[in-house]
């Protein structure tokens, strides 16, 4: 049976995170192991997980939820568990002793990227593994999701990540994401493949892998021989963009595989604010996904950088529309310095 470890990264959302968990421990075969990296949370995280690995803590879930069946009635407890900090985890921890879950205390905010690669490297310095699955900690899965995965990955070998179907978590019926998206280098921004569709519409896989050039974070399981030949995830980025970066460096060597069975039900911007609309976006939110769309399109596409620039200005427009006069400043300034923002804020 092969190995998987999957790797979760908590900061300050340690309510997701206990359902996620209670859902992951419910996945059908015994050859996962979980690792949650905390990154420096302010709200006990790790403290109230690990009373639910202990049994004193359940997740809330209510009863009107139609999701709760994948969370509810609680997994038995105690569930053995090791917390080790950064440096002992990125040198394998105890060697002799392979508990379901451990915890891990990065040490600070290193962002999405950051904090996976703590887990990737927890996972390479123990070398018994197959593959790594990084999945939000705003999640929900079903039983056979990481099944689905390591099926398709198997019946293309030729692809070095897979993604899954990403419903929203309270629109159900509604496709975030059918494994990952399209990138357009010209304008700077992504469209995640079947955003529009019903859940009842997912596309073959073939027809959208053909489309997509990037596999959604959310959910993305990735062989060991990627992670040897290919590397961890860029952390310039902090927030965004990482994944796709992850394809650009992979491009020629590995393709992308997408599993329609396998389905996660997301929280849509739970912990940083994600919004499509932006008077609805985070600042955090605002600050990184366009400070790392200039800082990405000059690492990859310096030709594009006029289009990508023409696209900000009608950004800057809408903000002043919006009357969201400090934002709109925010990113003239990102602009004069290249995205550079990102780098030293990370």
């Amino acid at each position: 049976m092969k190995r998987v470890y999957i790797i979760i990264v908590n900061w300050n959302g340690w309510r997701d995170t206990v359902e996620c968990l209670e859902s992951v421990m419910r996945l059908e075969g015994s050859y996962f192991r979980v690792v949650v990296c905390d990154n420096a949370s302010s709200d006990d995280s790790l403290k109230h997980i690990s009373d639910w690995a202990g049994g004193s803590l359940n997740a809330y879930v209510p009863d009107g939820n139609p999701l709760r069946q994948y969370s509810y009635p609680p997994v038995k407890k105690p569930l053995d568990w090791m917390e080790y900090d950064r440096q002992e985890a990125e040198s394998g921890g105890k060697k002799d002793f392979d508990p379901p879950l451990v915890f891990v205390r990065t040490g600070g905010n290193l962002g999405f990227a950051g904090g996976n690669n703590v887990g990737l490297r927890y996972a390479l310095a123990r070398d018994d593994f197959d593959f790594v699955w990084l999945l939000n900690n705003d999640t929900v899965v079903e039983p056979l999701t990481l099944a689905s995965l390591l099926s398709r990955m198997s019946a293309k070998p030729t692809a070095g990540m897979c993604g899954s179907t990403l419903l929203r978590y309270h629109e159900p019926q509604r496709i975030d994401a059918c494994g990952g998206g399209y990138y357009c280098k010209w304008i700077g921004l992504p469209w995640h493949i079947g955003r529009t569709r019903k859940a009842d519409k997912v596309p073959d896989p073939g027809d959208a892998e053909r489309w997509m050039n990037y596999v959604v974070g959310a959910s993305l399981l990735v062989s060991r021989q990627f992670l040897k030949d290919i590397g961890l995830m860029c952390e310039e980025y902090f927030l965004f963009f990482e994944e796709t970066d992850w394809a650009i460096r992979s491009k020629g060597r590995y393709s992308l595989a997408y599993s329609p069975e396998s389905v996660v039900y997301h929280k849509i911007g739970a912990s940083i604010g994600t919004r499509t609309d932006p008077r609805e976006k985070s600042l955090l939110c605002d600050y990184y996904n366009i400070s790392n769309r200039i800082y990405f399109t000059r690492k990859y596409y310096p030709y594009a950088l006029v289009t990508i620039y023409t696209a900000l200005l009608f950004a800057i427009v809408v903000r002043l529309i919006c009357g969201q006069w400090k934002r709109a400043v925010m990113i003239a300034r990102m602009m004069a310095v290249g995205g550079k923002g990102c780098a030293q804020q990370s």
